[in-house]
């Protein structure tokens, strides 16, 4: 990719990040990841309490991509025509008119997913993979770029209906954005004094060129040898004890979608052993089956820091 290019990338995510981190103060590692998976045409399932930010994130997020937006409200009665759209007929002219759901935006927040029933998740996780909606016979393609960020609350377990391993690997990356510290939160109070800081988020690129920027990452070399380093890390979460099913070859993909816009959005035009360590765990850890012993949480989380820790880092790579 040539430098002007690179340069023209990093700036208008670095300026995202910027207007992003005014109403997510402290976290800007978990911006970082979000835009990078944004960059990477994939989806982001965020998995924490309640109030500490998540549907703030989602819409922080489209409003300075100039992206559209829509929020869904996973509820157990929740339809699978409620996300897609639904034919409705028009009695003065004999036709149907085909009335789109809310899946119909460039940023598409689904709170809760865990709340509603298997058929309605497969609806949405059927469009994240497709990008495109199929209702009586017509299929119709979904705004681009497309993201889906998913939210679940990982204390209430009443009345949900998990997302089976098969459809948690479509996520592109898993992450929790956590509690503030002390001083981040003291900074939330004084931002929040008067109006919230998400009214004046302001707008640093439009879709048309965040779709350019999705195109242009391709071009981030990618070594041989580091191409390794990410087969021998996926590699390493199969066979082990403690997992009782390992990452597949979607693992490795993912992480080398994500650590090109990782390189990308710091200005580079290749790809450092460093971006293969920071995503690691938030691309795998959703993609491993632990065994019945290993119930706490974050265990996966900290197999796969492990698993990094314990591969050799490629000696030579250009």
């Amino acid at each position: 990719m040539a430098t002007a290019e690179i340069d023209r990338v990093h700036k208008r995510m670095q300026a995202a990040a910027e207007e992003i981190g005014r109403v997510m103060v402290g976290k800007e590692d978990v911006i970082r990841l979000v835009l990078s998976a944004l960059l990477a045409r994939g989806h982001v399932l965020i998995e924490d309490v309640p109030g500490v930010g998540k549907t703030t994130l989602a819409k922080a997020v489209a409003r300075t991509v100039g992206c559209s937006f829509s929020r869904v409200q996973f509820t157990p009665d929740l339809l699978p025509s409620d996300i897609t759209g639904v034919s409705i007929y028009n009695q003065k002219t004999g036709e149907f008119r085909f009335q789109p759901g809310p899946v119909f935006a460039n940023v598409v927040l689904a709170d809760e997913i865990n709340r509603a029933t298997p058929k309605t998740q497969s609806a949405l996780l059927e469009c994240m993979e497709e990008l495109q909606v199929t209702v009586d016979g017509a299929t119709r393609p979904l705004p681009q770029p497309f993201l889906v960020i998913a939210t679940e609350n990982n204390v209430e377990q009443g009345s949900t209906y998990p997302l089976p391993e098969a459809q948690l690997d479509r996520f592109l990356v898993r992450v929790s954005i956590g509690y503030p510290s002390r001083r981040d939160e003291v900074a939330i109070l004084d931002a929040q004094l008067r109006e919230h800081p998400l009214h004046n988020v302001s707008g640093v690129m439009l879709s048309d060129e965040l779709a350019l920027f999705q195109q242009e990452i391709m071009n981030i070399h990618l070594d041989d040898a580091l191409k390794g380093y990410i087969v021998d890390i996926v590699t390493a979460t199969r066979g082990r004890p403690d997992i009782a099913l390992g990452a597949s070859p979607r693992g490795s993909l993912a992480i080398m979608r994500i650590v090109r816009a990782r390189a990308a959005i710091s200005g580079r035009d290749y790809v450092l052993p460093d971006d293969i360590k920071a995503v690691a765990a938030p691309v795998l850890a959703h993609r491993i089956m632990l065994g019945h012993d290993n119930w706490q949480p974050d265990a996966a989380q900290h197999i796969i820091r492990d698993i990094v820790a314990a591969v050799p880092v490629p000696v030579k790579y250009g």
